[in-house]
């Protein structure tokens, strides 16, 4: 664990937001253009097109979001830089999330970031039965984000912004996605998504009350430290930290070896935090009945997973942690695939 030292995080409404002129902090808009497969700006009611390449997730509300899953049955870690956004609703020329697909799903929202966590049937999603999935984010192991050309949209602070950090770990029956949409000068953007701990799974990167499933609930929430930040103490109002980072080892280009990470991984977040205000709704759909328009849904079929009720990890990850040696630009960046299973993890590392 690594220390050092800020100020202490507020759970309140105005810890985190947006600069009185209305503006954003710096890093949390993304600065790029729409990827080359995507409409020019979020757009509800476009075609329903279950072929669609389109890679631009809007996060608006319980029945008005989306999720990145392959484009043809394939694990996710076989297909994290090509897939293709899938939407609860008909907009941003995206593919169309059946109805039935989601058993249960908890909007938060809180003045730092929007979280979706979910259950359902992925396999409709073309992620293959018992695929304990991935990690996806704006970054990807060589910088182009996973899925290439993918953004993320939300009108949770009152307009349709693009933000600039992200992450999703989705696999074949639960799914966690947290959209960072405020910073300040202690708690970035960057940090509130940090995407390097995707061994973890959701319950330690994104907490939150995973006993949900068969509700469908929106809530406000308060705001969780970045994943991985512990507080260790307070020395003159200043709050101290350490941080943890994932352990791996791995081969530069010269054949020299290197090490990142903590050989001591923590058991859980610091906390996990509470929420307020829930209201529930019956089930989340667009009523498209795909079949009579002679649309499948998707290329895969499996058995229905309602996805069992847990607080710990889910999707595994095919992660893509930044090498922490000082010649990023010489060396092999690793690709290493975690399967994570409910209450344990095994992790099998693959270096290319």
């Amino acid at each position: 664990m690594h220390s050092f030292a800020a100020t202490a995080l507020l759970l309140t409404s105005s810890a985190l937001g947006v600069l009185a002129d209305a503006s954003f902090y710096p890093g949390v808009i993304a600065t790029g253009t729409q990827g080359p497969t995507n409409p020019p700006k979020p757009t509800l009611g476009t075609p329903v097109n279950q072929t669609s390449m389109a890679r631009l997730l809007s996060i608006n509300s319980i029945d008005d979001f989306c999720l990145f899953a392959p484009p043809e049955k394939k694990n996710i870690s076989e297909s994290e830089t090509e897939e293709v956004a899938w939407c609860t609703k008909q907009r941003n020329n995206a593919r169309l999330i059946p109805d039935g697909t989601l058993t249960g799903v908890s909007f938060l929202k809180t003045s730092a970031y929007v979280q979706v966590l979910g259950y359902g049937d992925f396999t409709k999603l073309n992620i293959p039965y018992g695929d304990y999935g991935g990690e996806l984010d704006p970054h990807g192991a060589y910088g182009s984000g996973n899925p290439i050309g993918g953004n993320v949209t939300s009108n949770i602070t009152g307009s349709d912004q693009n933000f600039a950090e992200w992450m999703l770990y989705i696999d074949y029956n639960q799914f966690c996605l947290r959209v960072c949409t405020s910073a300040n000068s202690t708690y970035s953007a960057a940090a509130m998504c940090w995407h390097e701990l995707d061994e973890m799974g959701c319950g330690f990167v994104m907490p939150g009350n995973y006993n949900f499933n068969h509700t469908f609930e929106t809530c406000e929430a308060d705001v969780a430290y970045p994943p991985g930040w512990y507080p260790t103490a307070t020395v003159d109002g200043t709050t101290k930290f350490s941080t943890f980072a994932q352990y791996f080892t791995g081969t530069n280009s010269d054949g020299s070896g290197y090490t990142v990470g903590d050989t001591v991984t923590p058991s859980a977040p610091y906390m996990t935090p509470s929420s307020s205000n829930c209201a529930t709704t019956s089930s989340v759909g667009n009523g498209v009945a795909l079949a009579q328009l002679g649309i499948s849904g998707s290329a895969a079929s499996g058995p229905t997973a309602s996805g069992p009720k847990q607080t710990g990890s889910s999707a595994g990850s095919s992660s893509h942690a930044s090498n922490s040696a000082a010649d990023l630009t010489s060396q092999t960046y690793p690709v290493i695939i975690f399967i994570s299973i409910l209450s344990g993890m095994a992790a099998v590392a693959i270096f290319h």
